[in-house]
């Protein structure tokens, strides 16, 4: 795998020294979803035509699915700097070749299924690795998938995948899980089944809105889009040029918030997807936060609708009730592990409560070798305490990729030196993260 102009995509775990303390200024862009893209990538795959994908953010998450797209045959071509992508699948896969390094290490090659089942009566997949997050079972995509024919065993690190020949059209399917992935699944399997398909407790999140609008550009009408009622309208084939932009991506807008809040700084955040942040601005304005926000205008995709948000520095008070996640519009569950930091830095006990992952918080414990006080009250609950007095030390990035970015935001109000091992995990879901931050002011150190 080649970044554009021939230099080899960065893959090896680096490490950060932070000096902080220090104010950060300025404005910087969010990129494009690193969600949305890795999800297009997938989606690709419905089309025997060319897909080009506009300002890819150059992330390892989406490497791993280049990796695996190019070991089965996909041609895949940067054609600039800025992150323009070419991918064209040939007349056939090779499924014996896939890369499964690669797709262990990533949980979206569970995405793979809703496009393969149309084509390929029979295969295998790597079993869907990605950030340790507790168990998480793909049992509802193989219901979901059932409908379309799809029976899935579990042998030796893979999924083997049979197709039935015949099969009924699914009617209306009841999602048995609200995910992303899963309603991702589903549409790509109803994509290009020719029948109208009605996917019921569908995820509406702004990853399924870029894949519904992408998939509409392949000539597959989808009515719903923004609703947990989705109907799909599939064609048996799909075979022309598509051009596409996904959106930006609001967890990483928000984990650029978060970085002006601890550091109480005034940074304006551009390129904010608003519809997807709304929630959490709302929650950390009742906290005391102080920020002002430009009119709208729209994303290249020409839907999903960005503010520049300015963020000023705020004395903040704990919430004035427990703050957990749920589905969209709700509390992003990917923003979360921010409102850790956030609560550190308000006046009280805030509890932060992530019923969603089994190991996700005790990882947030970590925030407390940097100062603060998290206490975790079993798998799911944490309480913090705050304002804290944020000191350096050396720590170990967890392998999640949001408690490793937090605890980088934490050591930039932390004062002294810092250092952040093996920082290959924020690698996965941010691009460029440490450099960006370095022009907003950021003491930022590789080494």
């Amino acid at each position: 795998m080649f970044d554009y102009g021939g230099e080899p995509a960065h893959t090896g775990p680096r490490h950060l020294r932070v000096r902080g303390g220090a104010a950060l200024t300025g404005s910087i862009d969010v990129k494009t979803s690193k969600n949305a893209g890795v999800a297009l990538l997938c989606a690709s795959l419905l089309n025997r035509g060319p897909t080009v994908l506009r300002h890819v953010a150059r992330i390892e998450e989406v490497n791993r699915i280049l990796r695996v797209l190019e070991s089965m045959g996909v041609a895949c071509e940067w054609l600039s700097p800025e992150g323009d992508l070419r991918i064209q699948p040939p007349e056939r896969l090779d499924l014996t070749r896939i890369d499964a390094d690669a797709a262990r290490r990533t949980r979206s090659i569970i995405m793979f299924l809703g496009p393969l089942i149309h084509d390929y009566p029979e295969f295998e997949l790597p079993f869907a690795g990605g950030c340790e997050l507790g168990d998480r079972t793909v049992e509802p995509h193989l219901a979901a998938l059932r409908r379309f024919g799809l029976s899935v065993e579990r042998s030796q690190g893979s999924y083997r995948a049979t197709v039935k020949e015949h099969v009924e059209p699914p009617g209306a399917i009841v999602l048995t899980e609200r995910g992303d992935t899963v309603t991702a699944n589903a549409i790509m399997a109803a994509a290009r089944f020719p029948d109208v398909t009605v996917i019921r407790n569908a995820s509406c999140n702004y990853q399924v809105q870029d894949l519904c609008w992408y998939i509409e550009k392949l000539g597959v009408r989808i009515d719903g889009v923004g609703t947990t009622t989705l109907t799909v309208y599939g064609r048996s084939g799909i075979d022309r040029p598509v051009d596409y932009a996904p959106a930006e991506d609001p967890i990483e807008a928000w984990s650029l918030v978060t970085a002006a809040v601890v550091t109480e700084s005034e940074i304006t955040v551009r390129r904010t997807p608003i519809e997807f942040v709304e929630i959490e601005l709302a929650l950390a304005e009742e906290m005391g936060l102080v920020y002002s926000r430009s009119e709208e205008y729209l994303a290249a995709n020409g839907r999903t609708r960005l503010v520049d948000l300015t963020v000023h520095p705020s004395p903040l008070r704990a919430a004035a009730d427990k703050i957990h996640p749920m589905p969209f519009p709700g509390l992003n569950i990917d923003n979360l592990p921010f409102f850790a930091l956030i609560a550190s830095c308000a006046k009280g006990g805030t509890m932060i409560h992530d019923w969603v992952y089994e190991n996700r918080a005790i990882y947030l414990t970590e925030l407390n070798r940097l100062g603060a006080k998290v206490r975790l009250l079993d798998p799911h609950r944490l309480q913090v305490e705050g304002p804290v007095q944020w000191s350096g030390a050396e720590v170990v990035c967890p392998p999640a990729l949001r408690p490793a970015v937090v605890l980088l935001l934490a050591m930039l109000r932390a004062q002294g030196t810092s250092e952040l091992r093996h920082v290959d995990v924020i690698h996965r879901g941010y691009e460029q993260l440490a450099e960006r931050l370095q022009l907003l002011g950021a003491e930022i150190e590789p080494f």
